[in-house]
């Protein structure tokens, strides 16, 4: 989740609902200037004993971050504590219970992004081995319960988790128990960001589907392949799900706001400080009525700041951030970029990948959504047919995009390459997840810790 600093030079008060506006289409880019940014999280565990350490313990969370401030990095704090650390490959930062995130920079091509993976990975396992700390790249913790999870001191999250039990039954879940991987891309135009937000949206379910890396809650088969999408289906209906507007004639900029708008707010910061406005509008906010801070308007920051709890499978700010895909190992950090980019980044690439699902209806996809969880690449999508069936022809559709892209490596190689891992996958006809329940009732002999073994970074 975004880590919030104070705000530096201009930042307007909103005195109009165009000002909100402005703020998607300041995220207009020609193609030369796409970026692709990248961000993933992996859970942080004790290597002796595989409890997940807590921010204060000796060796624990705070101690990784100042061991990570060896390569450059420069701490962000909230109050007296690090929370983050900020450089030139983005930011680091602390999920809800000590689950790590690298918000990458925004790079040129996915050789970068997987370079700058491959820097940070290196670093957090330098410096993990010497406080004999480890990190797994699955979706969800396959082991721990709530009550055995720590929280970390930031003031964001205390207002979260009080708000999430009072509108979902699993919003504790996502915040304490999972991770995930993410693509931010960037549009040219309204008109190409409708485009890109429906055909992403739209094949969202597939990425689940490929990167289902969750089938286990405390220690047992959880009945999911991704039990971390499923998750979302009840964690607070008001700021998450497909949004059926994004299909319908008209949908825009103005439209996202208006969804924005209506999504109930959870905080404002001010003074280096969350203020809790759970369950308040913004619209309130704009006519200076806000119970939690009466008579202010708010500034441009509050807007971002908002957009930012708003959670769809699909999420727009300044740029379209993919949200359908567990955590996962090294390779899917750099597949799931290369999956976006090959099927948003060229237009002919964009346009075969639209020809695939325009004749999807909205209950065909949100069927797809609630299905693909628990069946994978068996969910269903209209017609007789699964996401098994158009898994390959869409990845070909994305190796066509990063073929025509022709980013180059220093040997000559292109960005083509990054998606074997899951070519690999849709031949063997099996997601992550259904590989960890053959070992899982195999030769783990139902011992879920050799997970820690096995898919450890």
């Amino acid at each position: 989740m975004s880590t919030r600093t104070e705000s530096g030079g201009d930042d307007p008060i909103i005195e109009s609902e165009d000002q909100l506006v402005s703020l998607f289409a300041g995220g207009e880019k020609p193609q030369a200037r796409w970026r692709i940014g990248t961000e993933h999280e992996k859970f942080v565990y004790s290597v002796k004993d595989h409890h997940a350490p807590s921010y204060e313990e000796k060796g624990g969370i705070h101690t990784l971050l100042i061991g990570l401030t060896r390569y450059g990095w420069e701490p962000i704090f909230e109050g007296e504590n690090i929370i983050a650390l900020a450089g030139s490959d983005g930011t680091i930062s602390l999920e809800p219970a000590g689950q790590l995130e690298l918000s990458g920079a925004p790079l040129e091509n996915l050789h970068q992004t997987c370079a700058e993976t491959g820097r940070h990975l290196e670093q957090v396992k330098y410096v993990g081995d010497m406080l004999g700390l480890g990190f797994l790249g699955v979706g969800m913790w396959p082991d721990k319960t709530r009550a055995e999870l720590p929280i970390m001191p930031k003031g964001r999250y205390g207002i979260m988790l009080q708000h999430m039990p009072r509108v979902g039954s699993m919003g504790l879940d996502m915040m304490l128990r999972t991770c995930t991987i993410q693509t931010n891309l960037d549009y040219a135009s309204e008109a190409d960001m409708v485009q890109k937000f429906r055909v992403s949206l739209a094949l969202q379910p597939l990425a689940t589907a490929l990167f289902a890396n969750s089938p286990f809650t405390e220690g047992k088969p959880n009945g999911f392949l991704s039990y971390r999408s499923h998750i979302w289906s009840d964690t607070d209906p008001a700021r998450t799900g497909m949004l059926p507007f994004v299909f319908e004639d008209g949908f825009g900029y103005e439209r996202y706001a208006q969804y924005a708008l209506d999504v109930p707010m959870y905080f404002v910061f001010r003074d280096g400080k969350y203020i809790d406005a759970s369950g308040q509008s913004f619209r309130d906010f704009l006519k200076g009525k806000l119970p939690a801070l009466p008579g202010e308007l708010p500034s441009m920051s509050d807007w971002s700041d908002h957009l930012s709890t708003a959670f769809p499978e699909v999420r727009l700010k300044s740029f379209l951030e993919m949200r359908g895909a567990d955590g996962g190992p090294w390779g899917s950090i750099c597949a799931l970029p290369a999956f976006w980019v090959g099927l948003l980044y060229d237009q002919g690439a964009l346009d075969a990948a639209w020809d695939v699902v325009k004749g999807w209806s909205m209950d065909d996809r949100q069927a797809l959504r609630d299905s693909v969880p628990r069946l994978g690449f068996d969910a269903p999508i209209g017609q007789g047919r699964t996401l098994r069936d158009i898994a390959g022809e869409v990845l070909d559709i994305a190796h066509a995009g990063l073929a025509s892209r022709a980013r180059l490596n220093d040997v000559g190689d292109n960005e083509t390459g990054y998606l074997t891992m899951l070519r690999e996958i849709v031949a063997r006809g099996k997601t992550p997840a259904e590989m960890l329940l053959d070992r899982y009732h195999g030769e783990w002999n139902g011992d879920v810790s050799r997970v820690y073994a096995e898919e450890s970074f």
